[in-house]
């Protein structure tokens, strides 16, 4: 038996990834759907903790069109609302770099966006829709971080798989921006405050109650490793069938971690 299948009952909250483990931007992965409902129907809270640079409705509004239905899961973490609230304690306009739909999202939820180049911080949320090379932006860049803009990466994944064609994300142009000597604060996986916030909306279970499900290796992994929650690894989505490293740990100083499972998928 597949150990999803026979999943431990001690299991009672489960934070998976959505991108590249429920789906691949487009169609949900086969067996995703049930799976998820299956937990749930185990009285377990299952959370889909996710570095959508949006907020988690609009996040469940997408997951809707692609067929997850909402009783799928119990509430939706992104690293967009944690980066939306520390925009707004800003007070003043902002940068931005992404898509027309997603600085909506943003202005909708009442972040100002710079009509000028006179700002001192950036929201990125990832490529624009003309410009999905990262390198692309090196310019711009440069100028910013010669005048100590201040970057606010929405989503610090630096590829996904969207219908089987890999993607940037807003994670690879902040690391080109801190390669480049610019400041750069990162919301989402795999840092601390995403996790803080969704274990307290799921009224902060002891840790070895809590399993991470996820694919991205210095996201998902890292990031449920320093927490010391026990993880599955998928090795779909990004990883394309490639196993997990055995040297992951010693390179991420995580002692004797390793996950508990390896799994192609949710199925």
């Amino acid at each position: 038996m597949a150990f999803l299948d026979t999943l431990d009952p001690k299991y009672r909250l489960i934070l998976c990834d959505v991108w590249g483990v429920v789906h691949d931007g487009v169609t949900l992965y086969p067996g995703a759907r049930k799976r998820l409902e299956q937990w749930r129907n185990e009285g377990r809270c299952v959370v889909l903790i996710t570095n959508a640079p949006r907020t988690a409705d609009s996040v469940e509004q997408q997951l809707t069109r692609i067929g997850l239905p909402r009783e799928a899961y119990d509430f939706v973490s992104t690293s967009g609302e944690a980066g939306i609230a520390a925009l707004n304690r800003l007070g003043r306009p902002v940068g931005f770099v992404g898509t027309a739909s997603d600085r909506a999202i943003l202005e909708g939820r009442g972040v100002e966006i710079a009509d000028s180049a006179d700002f001192s911080d950036l929201a990125c949320t990832g490529t624009r829709e003309a410009q999905p090379d990262p390198q692309d932006y090196r310019p711009e860049l440069e100028l910013w971080a010669e005048r100590d803009v201040h970057m606010h990466c929405l989503n610090p994944d630096r590829v996904v798989i969207r219908g089987g064609v890999p993607e940037a994300c807003a994670g690879a142009i902040a690391d080109l921006y801190q390669g480049l000597g610019g400041r750069v604060t990162w919301y989402g996986k795999p840092h601390e405050a995403i996790y803080r916030h969704t274990l307290h909306v799921a009224g902060d279970p002891p840790r070895d109650e809590i399993l991470a499900v996820g694919d991205g290796l210095q996201t998902d992994v890292l990031g449920a490793a320093r927490m010391r929650f026990d993880t599955v690894f998928v090795t779909g989505g990004i990883n394309e069938g490639q196993p997990f490293p055995e040297d992951f740990a010693l390179q991420n100083g995580l002692g004797d971690w390793e996950p508990v499972a390896v799994v192609d998928s949710l199925a």
